[in-house]
């Protein structure tokens, strides 16, 4: 890590809110697959993209944050982060399109889907932030 940086940890408030965040997404998101009116390909293909989706986010989180830091990443890596994140986005907005949904459950699908990914780059981003303060107090 670059000397000249210092790291602040995240507040407990922000911690809580990305918890919050991911966890209400993904359990608002696999709620509705649950009880949604589907067959189970359909539910397995949804629970696919969501996975994905949230792998790819903490991904191109990672990738972005190390680049940040001097932290050498391959151009193929970070590349193909940015091509999982927006293929994950993609499938899910192709599949709710072509879903026999209403409007209502298309739209709940794809906020859930968008508050999962923010939370687990929230989530992703406050473990970076705990563990460059607690080293940087450790030295």
């Amino acid at each position: 890590m670059n000397s000249q940086q210092h790291h602040n940890a995240p507040t407990g408030a922000f911690i809580a809110a990305s918890w919050v965040a991911l966890l209400l997404g993904m359990g608002a998101y696999l709620l509705g697959l649950w009880n949604g009116a589907m067959q189970l390909n359909e539910r397995g293909y949804y629970l696919v993209v969501m996975l994905y989706g949230l792998y790819s986010a903490i991904s191109i989180q990672k990738s972005v944050r190390d680049r940040q830091e001097g932290i050498p990443v391959t151009a193929m890596y970070y590349g193909l982060s940015w091509f999982s994140v927006l293929t994950s986005v993609s499938l899910l907005g192709i599949g709710l399109y072509n879903a026999s949904l209403q409007s209502s459950e298309k739209g709940f699908y794809a906020m859930a889907f968008t508050l999962a990914l923010f939370g687990a780059i929230a989530v992703q981003k406050n473990t970076r932030d705990l563990n460059a303060a607690r080293a940087l107090r450790s030295e």
